[in-house]
């Protein structure tokens, strides 16, 4: 037997094992296969070049060939490279266009449309979780996911009694496919750890250890589920979908029609576009104060855009509890960084953990690189769109720059992990859309301590 063929738990089915690799080792290879891959593709492409093929339909063939391969490989893989790669669909607004743009549709399709496990497969999950009996329940059930992702994959049915559900089904093996892969990455950032004396990793990787085995259970996924609907029952804006039942690896919902947010990102009209954009935001800065849950999976995949104008939202394996909503001191710092009180915006990160003890940074330099997180709310609307997001990306990451070393000054405190996620990815999100957006609205209503206190 060798290291490929470690035997794998029981309840691991035997048709999931070639569909979803767990061992270290196989998905270390399999990811592996990506650079190699590229490699290959490339030499292919000089002896094409050498042949009389031009150099520019060369290249745009290995480009697509190669994301073809990056859907193909991080979508069988599923659990947590796959979710890596749904992160780098959000985050593609900000690379430069020759790099991000052969890989937009591909990475795009990741969101919600991965490689999907065979009928049989998820008919012995329904079983384990629902009872041999498991299609009395419904009076139809689509064999064909209508999406399918990185831990699990959903499927439309007719619930007995007649109203149309969707059937979330965990994948076997998930788990610890997703530890695999997030051991891997922790070992990573201990490695480089060194490059960025500013980071506390160890709280961080513990905190997000914990937040990442908690969207593999999908009963707390329900609970939270329930949380959004009721905060949200008859909201005009909004539609969450109640869920009807839930086992350890199956939970059956309402189900809502509507687009995906990346097919307005791809064809949306101006005013789809504003208009979703707006409600996109709100609701991830809102659901703090009116469910005390954070949405901390925002990418577009898991927004719907309504026939009726709506947005539905769907997905809620990644939240954070926030009894007190968002910190207060988030709101106050950002008011502080708008009326440029450089002094108190160091202080007052230093005291929330974004600085540690010790590191020194001047308060000029660190409200310039803190301006992304600040210049849409100086704006009466906001017009968020990829030549913005790839400037600032350019700024912060280029080695010239004061912006650069200041980033490697600066702490990720455990409990803003997932605030800090949502951040970023929204406004990945946001100028994917090419969205206007009256987000300082939206702060003065929702961000605690961001409005100035009313004076009588």
């Amino acid at each position: 037997m060798n290291a490929d063929d470690t035997p794998e738990p029981d309840h691991v089915l035997p048709s999931a094992r070639t569909l979803v690799p767990t061992t270290a080792l196989r998905r270390s290879a399999r990811m592996a296969s990506l650079p190699v891959g590229y490699a290959g593709r490339t030499a292919l492409g000089f002896g094409k070049r050498i042949g009389g093929k031009p150099a520019e339909a060369v290249a745009h063939e290995m480009q697509m060939r190669t994301a073809e391969q990056v859907f193909r490989v991080l979508g069988e893989l599923k659990g947590g490279a796959m979710k890596f790669g749904q992160a780098m669909s959000i985050f593609e607004a900000g690379l430069p266009e020759e790099v991000a743009g052969p890989y937009r549709a591909t990475l795009t399709k990741l969101q919600d449309a991965a490689p999907a496990l065979p009928a049989e497969t998820v008919h012995a999950v329904m079983a384990e979780n629902l009872g041999s009996d498991w299609r009395m329940r419904f009076a139809d059930f689509d064999d064909h996911p209508a999406a399918a992702a990185s831990i699990g994959q959903v499927h439309r049915a007719v619930y007995r009694d007649g109203r149309i559900v969707a059937v979330k089904v965990q994948y076997p093996g998930a788990g610890k496919a997703l530890m695999s892969d997030f051991n891997q990455l922790a070992r990573m950032a201990r490695m480089f750890g060194s490059m960025v004396p500013g980071m506390d990793l160890k709280p961080l990787l513990d905190e997000l250890k914990d937040r990442v085995a908690e969207e593999l259970d999908y009963l707390g996924e329900s609970e939270n589920q329930r949380g959004f609907a009721v905060a949200f029952e008859g909201d005009p804006e909004y539609l969450i979908p109640h869920v009807l039942s839930a086992s350890p690896q199956v939970i059956v919902t309402e189900w809502i029609d509507g687009i995906s947010l990346a097919e307005i990102i791809r064809d949306g009209t101006r005013e789809q576009r504003d208009h979703y954009g707006y409600l996109y935001q709100k609701f991830l800065l809102s659901a703090p104060a009116r469910a005390r849950l954070l949405h901390a999976d925002p990418h577009p995949g898991n927004f719907r855009a309504m026939p009726d104008g709506r947005l539905g939202v769907l997905d809620f394996g990644a939240v954070a509890k926030l009894p007190d909503g968002l910190p207060l001191a988030m709101g106050e710092l950002m008011r502080r960084a708008e009326f440029h009180d450089s002094v108190a915006v160091m202080e007052g990160l230093r005291v929330e953990g974004f600085i540690r003890p010790g590191v020194d940074i001047d308060p000029e330099d660190l409200l310039n690189y803190l301006e992304p997180l600040v210049e849409p709310s100086r704006h009466e609307s906001f017009h968020y769109t990829r030549d913005w997001m790839r400037g600032q990306y350019r700024r912060l990451q280029d080695p010239r720059n004061k912006d650069f070393t200041i980033g490697l000054k600066f702490n990720l405190p455990p409990e803003y992990l997932l605030i800090h996620r949502v951040w970023l990815g929204a406004t990945g999100v946001l100028c994917q859309l090419d969205t206007n957006v009256r987000t300082r609205d939206i702060l003065n209503e929702w961000v605690p301590g961001f409005a100035p206190p009313e004076t009588d």
